[in-house]
């Protein structure tokens, strides 16, 4: 039988979370964040989440 992986959804929800939050601090009218140094970090910590996502997601070759 084969195992399939499916998605983290651990580091999927912090993803979304993270990215509706930075979705809400962006303001369209003078193209900035609300608050820039925390925008940054949760930026870092979505590329992060995203990583892990994808570095689970696929399959390691098998030997």
């Amino acid at each position: 039988m084969e195992n399939k992986k499916g998605i983290n959804l651990f580091f999927a929800m912090i993803a979304f979370v993270l990215g509706l939050t930075l979705f809400r601090h962006f303001d369209t009218d003078t193209m900035r964040f609300k608050d820039p140094v925390m925008d940054i970090l949760y930026f870092i910590v979505l590329i992060i989440s995203i990583y892990f996502i994808i570095k689970d997601y696929r399959e390691k070759p098998k030997n």
